[in-house]
């Protein structure tokens, strides 16, 4: 009797099949990702904690999926994707279960924690398990089909939220994601493929592993408390100087290891190096403004939340929507077109972004998301298709598991340059408003906020411009060659 694993293999649309497996995983962590920070409000007032500590519900979970990511991709490389796709799925079940039942502040933080080893599981496979089972001519489809559901996950995560708090409790967020990984984990067991055996002689690699995981991890704490007032702000060099000399320390050590923790050699690759860097800057362009334009909108147009939230789904609706065709375009005409083209774009919508002001309508606002969304949606399928083509075969959970950790460094780059730029910036031009003899008015207060706006969005176009001129000295020729990704059914 044939097992449903036979079944399903011997079907001629099998890698579909995979691909909706990785897609639950997709919308699953995206889904998580965006549904959180809308409740952490009413997380502070259920648990009675302060600000402070509510606010490492979400840095921990973002903390851990970041440094956790190349380790298990890593992993999924020496051990097989299939087993670690279904324990991601499992911890992050496990852990959101454990979410909603949390009865302390403390507790909630740690089974975030095991969350979050479950997104890097998933994170760190899906890119591999896409790269690997679908053949060379429609992989940019395959990915682009990705982007554009964990773009619709982050849309409707905000507003999901916001019902499920509103109607039930803060705890019913993460409820939601246990029937969703459930499925998941059935569907992977039944769909992907066993692994290949793992080679004999195969070790993991503790040093360069612990001496990377304390560079990233030292890097990171800068970045997510630059504007704090603890130990981490006020060490800051302490910091960034323990995470330069770990990474020197780890360069040194992986030349000579016969099975490093990262093989250097990935970074050889032009496409590799140009695609994770011009991945981490593109995020850095879509998270300072995103991170900024709920204080204009609440602030200076005096929107509630709730609307300002719903302002903001432009952004991952036209992602999701253009993701789709731009990976299907890309497997045709190469990715240089759509991720020059992207950037560049994008420095025109923050341009845009730049010019909006303290009477603004809604419109004015909603259609330059829609154009910032728009860029970044012909940008990410084909830089991600670019990476992923250049990676060998043996290594694509490891090269999955970098860009995603690209990926989240921009994240918290883009929030944490936005933060310093924006504090400081209009810190200096309330001191010289405070010296003026005359009362401030709430227009100049107004305008004053613009300015800071202002200078971190021309940061942030120069940040996109500097992606444009990276993706555009890429290699041109990107359709052929890496035969070995044809083969579809070793995992």
């Amino acid at each position: 009797m044939e097992t449903p694993l036979a079944l399903f293999s011997q079907n001629k649309g099998y890698r579909w099949y995979v691909l909706g497996t990785v897609l639950i995983g997709a919308f699953m962590s995206a889904l998580d990702a965006s549904i959180v920070n809308i409740a952490l409000p009413a997380i502070n007032i259920s648990y009675h904690s302060r600000m402070g500590v509510v606010e490492w519900v979400s840095l921990s979970y973002l903390l851990t999926l970041t440094l956790l990511l190349p380790a298990m991709g890593r992993l999924a490389d020496m051990l097989g994707r299939k087993p670690l796709y279904n324990a991601g799925f499992a911890l992050f079940t496990v852990g959101s279960y454990f979410c909603g039942a949390a009865g302390t502040i403390e507790g909630l933080i740690i089974w975030r924690i095991v969350q979050a080893m479950g997104a890097a599981l998933l994170q760190s496979n899906s890119l591999a398990l896409i790269t690997q089972i679908f053949p060379e001519r429609e992989r940019g489809r395959a990915i682009g089909i990705q982007g554009a559901v964990q773009a619709a996950a982050m849309s409707f995560g905000p507003f999901i939220g916001g019902i499920l708090v509103k109607y039930f409790s803060c705890q019913a967020i993460f409820y939601v994601n246990v029937p969703i990984g459930l499925a998941g984990t059935l569907v992977a067991w039944l769909v992907l493929p066993r692994p290949a055996p793992r080679k004999e002689g195969l070790s993991i690699d503790y040093s360069g592993g612990i001496l990377f995981s304390v560079s990233l991890a030292s890097f990171m704490m800068v970045l997510t408390q630059v504007t704090a007032d603890n130990w981490f702000s006020r060490n800051k060099g302490l910091l960034i100087s323990l995470a330069i000399a770990c990474l020197a320390l780890f360069y040194l050590i992986e030349r000579r290891k016969q099975e490093p923790f990262i093989k250097l050699s990935l970074f050889r690759e032009r496409n590799f190096t140009i695609g994770n860097l011009s991945g981490m800057l593109s995020y850095m362009a879509l998270f300072a403004p995103m991170f900024l334009l709920p204080f204009y909108m609440e602030k200076i147009l005096k929107l509630d939340p709730d609307r300002a939230g719903l302002l903001l789904t432009p952004v991952p609706m036209a992602l999701a929507v253009v993701a789709l065709f731009s990976g299907y375009l890309s497997d045709k005409f190469g990715v240089r077109l759509f991720t020059v083209g992207g950037m560049v774009l994008t420095a025109i919508s923050l341009l845009a972004l730049s010019t909006l002001h303290h009477d603004s309508g809604v419109f004015d606002l909603a259609w330059r998301l829609a154009l910032l969304g728009v860029s970044l949606g012909l940008f990410t399928p084909p830089n991600n298709r670019s990476v992923m083509c250049a990676a060998p075969e043996s290594d694509l959970s490891v090269a999955g598991g970098l860009l995603n950790m690209m990926r989240s460094l921009g994240m918290m780059c883009g929030v944490a340059f936005a933060q310093l730029i924006y504090s400081k910036e209009l810190h200096g031009l309330m001191e010289n408003v405070a010296k003026e003899s005359e009362p401030v008015t709430r227009a100049l207060r107004h305008h004053e906020m613009m300015v800071s706006y202002d200078k971190v969005y021309f940061t942030m176009i120069f940040v996109a411009l500097t992606a444009a001129v990276l993706s555009l000295v890429k290699e041109r020729e990107e359709l052929a060659g890496h035969k070995a990704h044809e083969t579809p059914l070793e995992f």
